[in-house]
């Protein structure tokens, strides 16, 4: 493939464009419709190198001036092109590169003018995809309506499925779980029953999220075996479909229900798959989050100074590319971790910092479990009663709210625990988190 990516980058040195990407581009690199040099070598950091001699230097989103008769794009190519950018600067930089973002922004307008309504659908999933990491959540439930919007317009059932996925996400992270089992579960009906084949072109298959967010929305709803089970079958089908982003995303999920029920075992197990596959598939953002939670594996396993390191540095390289998304839910492992070594006022300071990020970005799922946290660590340091309570209550309550059985059960546990130890001579001294 060597010699073709430099015949891409050379054609467009020379203001060839239109030939480097007729001639070589599609027919020999992208094979048509295989996506062969991704799908098939997964080279995607080369293909976004040649890509991005189509654009102005260093201006993803605008593409080169043209000084040669002939070679000049047509806005179809122009968007192909644009598309095409997106998807590998999401597969290599994450939902976070706001080089993507332009990309899809500028995609959008050329499918408006095109009347591209399928493509359009494309584009506002790549910009809801940077929404959902980096602005509140309100925003990007806006881009999941639009993307609904659209599919019901079009009639078109493989749209429908991808505008489940978008509305079943995003609600799963403002918190409302049961709606969001519901879209997941409207997603994989239509692919069950209709047998909607995904394009190569998909960032992700959509049925195998809406597969694994439809899994731990039932987590939450206490329906922990049919979550399992839904996991699996995400795993086999994201394998089956050689959906490789769609596994690390499937895998980060995995990792995610084995932490919530507090196997590190399995979670190790989850982290080094995605660890490996993100390693070999230059998935730089899943890359990250597997190694947080090889570092929350290590430290329930009793290596917490290990594990501290590993989820620190995690978190700053998740953070540095500008995501938002998750974060409460990794200074949560961060916190945990810190109280296991004994360093419960810097826990605190952790739960207190995820909270303040909730409030930016409107990210609601894990809000029980901070309050249940801030619980523990505050009858820990021996702090005013009254705060303690309100944590717990605040913990239970939330739970509720949201529907969430599981943590529901968790925040009444700990809470029973601490009336218990206050009760005791101890006077509640020494509770500590149970594992």
């Amino acid at each position: 493939m060597e010699p073709l990516f430099l015949a891409v980058i050379c054609g467009c040195n020379a203001g060839l464009f239109r030939k480097a990407l007729h001639e070589v581009y599609i027919p020999r690199i992208h094979r048509g419709d295989a996506s062969f040099a991704s799908n098939v070598l997964g080279v995607r950091g080369a293909l976004l190198l040649a890509l991005a001699h189509f654009f102005e230097k260093e201006r993803w989103g605008s593409l080169a001036e043209v000084s040669v008769a002939g070679q000049s794009l047509a806005e179809e190519d122009q968007l192909f092109v644009l598309t095409q950018a997106g998807r590998y600067l999401i597969h290599t930089r994450g939902f976070a590169a706001p080089e993507a973002r332009v990309c899809y922004q500028r995609a959008e307008a050329l499918c408006h003018s095109l009347n591209r309504p399928l493509v359009l659908v494309f584009a506002l999933e790549g910009q809801w995809r940077y929404s959902l990491v980096t602005d509140r959540l309100t925003a990007a439930m806006q881009i999941a309506r639009r993307t609904y919007s659209l599919a019901q317009e079009q009639n078109n059932s493989a749209l429908m499925i991808r505008a489940y996925r978008t509305l079943a996400v995003t609600l799963f992270f403002l918190g409302d779980f049961e709606t969001a089992r519901r879209y997941a579960l409207r997603g994989v009906q239509i692919w069950r029953s209709v047998g909607v084949q995904s394009s190569v072109e998909e960032i992700t298959t959509p049925e195998v999220i809406c597969l694994c967010y439809g899994a731990i929305a039932e987590w939450h709803l206490g329906e922990v075996s049919l979550c399992r089970a839904k996991i699996a079958e995400a795993i086999s089908l994201a394998k089956e479909l050689n959906d490789t982003h769609g596994l690390a995303v499937v895998l980060w999920c995995a990792a995610a229900l084995g932490q919530f029920e507090r196997s590190p075992a399995e979670v190790e197990r989850y982290a080094c798959d995605m660890i490996e596959l993100s390693t070999h598939q230059s998935f730089a953002f899943w890359l990250t989050g597997g190694e947080i939670f090889r570092g929350w594996a290590r430290s329930a396993s009793g290596s917490a100074a290990e594990g501290l390191s590993w989820i620190e540095k995690g978190i700053a390289d998740w953070r540095a590319n500008g995501s938002m998304w998750c974060v409460p839910y990794f200074l949560a492992l961060k916190a945990e971790t810190l109280h296991l070594v004994n360093r419960t006022s810097e826990a605190l300071e952790a739960i207190r910092e995820a909270q303040a990020v909730v409030q930016r970005s409107e990210e609601r799922w894990w809000c029980s479990e901070l309050e249940r946290l801030k619980g523990v660590f505050l009858a820990a340091v021996n702090a005013d009663e009254t705060e303690i309570e309100a944590s717990f209550c605040e913990a239970i309550g939330t739970a509720r709210e949201q529907k969430s059985v599981s943590l529901e059960r968790r925040a009444e546990a700990a809470y029973a625990e601490y009336r218990t130890q206050k009760a005791s001579a101890a006077g509640g001294r020494g509770f500590r988190l149970p594992f």
